[in-house]
């Protein structure tokens, strides 16, 4: 399927190509890897100094204004690249939120964000969470002065390499009332929080963070009191929409890697490539990445709709493109053989990506159960309107 481009668009998508070329080769990853770096503090220079970082920053705070069709062309060019820099983390879900819903003081990170200067993670996993953004027991109590969080987060990417922190916490309900949900902005340096950095399977960074009394000023809180959840889900639909962006750029690599490999590798005296049990595989492969670029297409022009259709569109296209990115990368590293399960090659580790990419923000099961929500509830306001 193509993707039209606006010319602007076009030349965005030249340059993030021949950026992937230049900085995303598999022995930098290796290298990076090997020395335990989060990610190449060089590319996110280079990233900003070309403006990426900018695109979802309003004209007025030092961006470009640019829809998400922009920010998904740059995702998808990480995704090609296998390349770590945080930029879904900080230059689209953090700053989405911050540009929506930010006070004076904190929309001035976002100039920060446009120069690679400022890098913020937002913490959304809580223990037996299971993906649902209202299941919030970190408690954020009023005292008087501002407030004091305490709980816990389990998984929080590029915590490791950021200046702040997005904190959702409660400050009245339940445990999974969507109301009664706020967000603060909170310093990764504060007293109080501790951190402890491991690596997923795909040897991205990730944090566990324990808050333990920290206290902040009223200024902190991001957006309005007890009613964060709309922003969050605000800012996690984009970033969903540019992780979908990666992984659609990971399975097209990776289904071009193993085409590659089909034309060169020999079997009793033939290219495996002309077994036409093979080839037929090789399609379907190839109808799986198609699948996922169309659904990629429906995200784009639904995140200007209504939350409630918003939504539906951001579920229906994680929970498609999930499968069909376990599907396109199992099949590259059994077309590949053994050689395709070795920390060598870059299949197993694309593989690896993807799997993440289906985990984060709610995977294919629990995406496939909102959509299924989100349906019912439009199917019930129609039979009342009528």
């Amino acid at each position: 399927m193509h993707t039209h481009y606006t010319p602007e668009q076009q030349m965005l998508a030249d340059g993030v190509d021949r950026f992937v070329r230049e900085h995303g080769r598999f022995d930098q990853w290796r290298k990076l890897t090997s020395e335990g770096a989060a990610f190449d503090e060089g590319n996110w220079r280079r990233m900003a100094d070309l403006g990426w970082l900018a695109l979802a920053i309003p004209e007025e705070d030092g961006g470009f204004g640019a829809t998400t069709a922009e920010t998904m062309i740059v995702a998808e060019g990480l995704g090609r690249g296998l390349l770590r820099e945080p930029y879904v983390s900080t230059c689209v879900l953090a700053a989405r939120m911050l540009a929506r819903g930010g006070n004076a003081d904190q929309r001035e990170l976002l100039a920060g964000i446009a120069e690679g200067r400022v890098r913020i993670a937002t913490a959304l996993g809580e223990e037996g969470g299971r993906f649902q953004l209202n299941q919030v027991r970190t408690r954020a109590e009023h005292t008087g002065t501002g407030f004091s969080l305490s709980g816990a987060k389990s998984w929080v990417p590029d915590a490791d390499s950021a200046q702040w922190i997005i904190v959702p916490a409660r400050t009245r309900g339940t445990a999974n009332a969507s109301d009664g949900i706020s967000l603060f902005l909170v310093a990764a340096d504060a007293p109080g929080l501790r951190r402890t950095d491991f690596r997923s399977p795909d040897h991205q960074h990730i944090s566990q963070l324990q808050l333990e009394g920290v206290a902040l000023q009223e200024s902190a809180l991001l957006g309005s009191l007890h009613g964060g959840l709309e922003l969050l889900e605000y800012g996690v639909d984009h970033a969903i929409a540019a992780r979908l962006a990666e992984a659609c750029g990971a399975m097209e690599t990776v289904a071009a890697m193993t085409l590659d490999y089909l034309k060169v590798r020999k079997q009793f005296g033939a290219t495996i490539g002309s077994f036409q049990a093979l080839q037929h595989r090789m399609v379907d492969m190839t109808i799986a990445c198609e699948e996922a670029r169309s659904m990629l297409q429906l995200v784009a022009a639904h995140m200007d709709a209504a939350p409630a259709e918003r939504q539906r569109a951001v579920s229906a296209a994680k929970a498609r493109i999930g499968q069909c990115g376990y599907y396109v990368g199992h099949q590259a590293v059994q077309l590949h053989g053994g050689v395709g399960t070795s920390d060598e090659l870059a299949v197993s580790h694309y593989l690896k990506r993807l799997a993440m990419i289906d985990m984060s923000f709610g995977n294919a099961d629990f995406h496939r159960g909102r959509f299924i929500a989100l349906s019912d509830a439009v199917i019930e306001e129609a039979e009342v309107a009528a």
